[in-house]
């Protein structure tokens, strides 16, 4: 549902405050009675900006780009109102980036661009609101004059912060902002590598002139939060690995002890240290194979049962229905490794202590 890279209105050659700071010190300005408003921040002359995305040079880096224009108004139905992102947008150009027709609930995209001042509606905004489809929805802007607009369809994403905004045209988003025709917020953009997207982005960014952001940069903080989550979890993963691993190294140690007495007969008919050591080895990693692996095959089986629970669930940025259950396959080699390990290595110690008994007072200690 997010672009992989966005070029804000942001210039990355704005005005200087302090020209006192510059690299030429003996050059100054002086202004006298400034009373310009400031400049906010736009793409101009956007349709160049998409022609040159379309051009042979990025065409094969590029696969989509879609103008947009981001408008905080509110939305006032009846006694319900409710601050929204209001995004203008070329709905055909943003469906290639964002999918937004397979995630509509109710409606289609087809109603919504045929109805003037139509809007696509988050589901947030929606129960919040207690909208419904084909419901009329009043926008007031920061400034201008109030919109009266037709819920022309409802979409649920699964990410909140998109779930809590509505779509409308391009052209009303320019509207309802104050934008001339040609300007828009920005343009949302679709590359072939999006984890590899850093090169085009500064490419980019000197060419237009405006600041081009990638969707790591735009959601730092999520990943931050989904990196350490996966900390834990791995974390969580291995202490259940340990302990598993010590729990079936604590059954192999007990039961190579209450071997003792027939570890001295097999000596007594003559096998070596060396062949009883490997026998309890084998034992080991045999047992803590089997073990790991039955426990990894009901692991599954109970990921998929709890993820199947239908629970709607909102977790940090995402919404989903059932848990999330992982069956990432590193921590189940991790597990399985590691239960191997402790049960094949917790075998070997007791196993070659034993085996270096004295097989006759051995049998002279034990009860017959």
């Amino acid at each position: 549902m997010a672009p992989h890279s966005t070029l804000k209105g942001e210039k990355t050659d704005p005005v200087p405050v302090n020209v006192l700071a510059l690299s030429q010190p003996e050059t100054a300005s002086f202004v006298v009675d400034n009373i310009e408003k400031l400049e906010r921040e736009e793409v101009r002359n956007y349709r160049q900006v998409l022609s040159l995305l379309a051009s042979p040079v990025y065409k094969g880096e590029v696969l989509a780009a879609s103008p947009f224009v981001a408008s905080q108004v509110m939305a006032v139905k009846g006694n319900r109102n409710e601050p929204i992102l209001l995004k203008g947008v070329d709905i055909d150009r943003e469906n290639v980036i964002t999918g937004i027709s397979g995630k509509l609930t109710s409606g289609d995209v087809g109603l919504f661009a045929k109805t003037a001042n139509g809007l696509l509606v988050g589901r947030t905004v929606a129960r919040e609101m207690n909208l419904q489809l084909n419901d009329e929805v009043t926008l007031i802007p920061a400034s201008g004059k109030s919109r009266q607009c037709k819920v022309s369809g409802i979409f649920f994403s699964g990410v909140n912060a998109i779930d809590n905004s509505v779509y409308a045209s391009l052209k009303l988003g320019q509207i309802v902002e104050g934008m001339a025709a040609d300007r828009v917020s920005g343009i949302a953009l679709k590359v072939r590598y999006p984890l590899e997207n850093g090169d085009l982005n500064r490419e980019l960014q000197e060419v237009t002139g405006y600041r081009c952001v990638t969707w790591q940069e735009e959601n730092a903080g999520v990943l931050s939060l989904f990196r350490r989550i996966g900390t834990i979890v791995f974390s969580l993963v291995a202490f259940v690995g340990v302990v598993s691993g010590f729990g079936v190294a604590n059954i192999l140690v007990t039961t190579v002890f209450e071997k003792s007495r027939d570890i001295a007969i097999m000596k007594s008919f003559g096998f070596s240290a060396s062949q009883l050591v490997a026998m309890f080895v084998l034992e080991g990693f045999i047992v803590g194979l089997i073990g790991a692996l039955l426990g990894g095959l009901l692991a599954i089986g109970s990921i998929h049962i709890f993820a199947s629970i239908p629970i709607e669930s909102s977790q940090g940025p995402l919404t989903k229905s059932g848990f999330s259950m992982s069956t990432n396959p590193l921590y189940f080699f991790y597990v399985i490794g590691t239960t191997v390990f402790i049960s094949t290595f917790a075998a070997y110690f007791p196993s070659a202590r034993a085996a270096k008994l004295d097989p006759v007072q051995v049998l002279r200690d034990s009860s017959l």
